[in-house]
Order: structure tokens, then sequence, then C-alpha cells
């Protein structure tokens, strides 16, 4: 089991920055590939970037490529995604995700998930 906690969450103007944090433990954090994820009011959720298991790799939407950044650090266990130049659109629960398969951009191709955290962003 892998237990996913996010934080970093809250309420920028457009044009801002925010810093997701996801902590992981339970299993060995090297042994995952990350993803974050993000759910607006009424819509599905949808796939926002995955990063390999040492960081060697990612994979971004086009939604937000060029904007936001994946890092990650296995000694602390943690995936970072930082936000750059947030839009309205941007506003949703931002989930991660957690899987020993990398590459993966739905759903279903992630076992463990985060309970969220609400990023806002206003016009």
């Amino acid at each position: 089991q892998v237990q996913l906690v996010e934080s970093g969450g809250g309420l920028v103007q457009a044009g801002g920055s925010l810093r997701l944090s996801c902590t992981a433990s339970g299993r060995t954090f090297s042994l995952y590939a990350m993803g974050w994820f993000r759910q607006a009011p009424g819509k599905a959720r949808q796939f926002v970037v995955t990063i390999s298991r040492h960081g060697s790799s990612t994979y971004y939407a086009d939604s937000v490529k060029g904007r936001f950044t994946i890092s990650r650090d296995n000694a602390k266990n943690t995936v970072y995604l930082q936000m750059n130049n947030l839009k309205p659109e941007d506003t949703a629960v931002y989930y991660c995700a957690a899987d020993q398969r990398y590459g993966g951009t739905s759903n279903g191709d992630y076992r463990y998930w985060g309970q969220g955290t609400q990023v806002t962003v206003s016009s």
C-alpha cells in the first residue's frame, strides 16, 4: 500500500504561481512513477503530468506544457508540481497518483491516489 497526501493548494490570482507537494508513505517511493491529475467542477478528472521513478522522464498535457513543472525528491518521498502563469481554467482539485508503470495518462493507469488539494485561480 502507498498513502499519498497532497498539500500546497490555495487561492491565487491569474498569472500567479503555486507549488503543490505530494508526500508518499508505506512503500519505497522510488519504485513508483508519479502523476498529477486535476478535476474541475462538473468535469472528469484529467491527466496533467507524469514523472518516471527517478525523474529522468516526464510527460505533460498540452494544456500545461511550458507553465507547469513536475519534479521529485526520492530522499523525501515527495513529488512536486510547480505551477506558473496560472489561468482561471486551471481551477480544479489536483490529485497525485502512483503506479509502478511509467507513462500512464488515464485514471485507470494509476493504482494509488491522494485525496486532492484545491487550486482556485481568480481572474
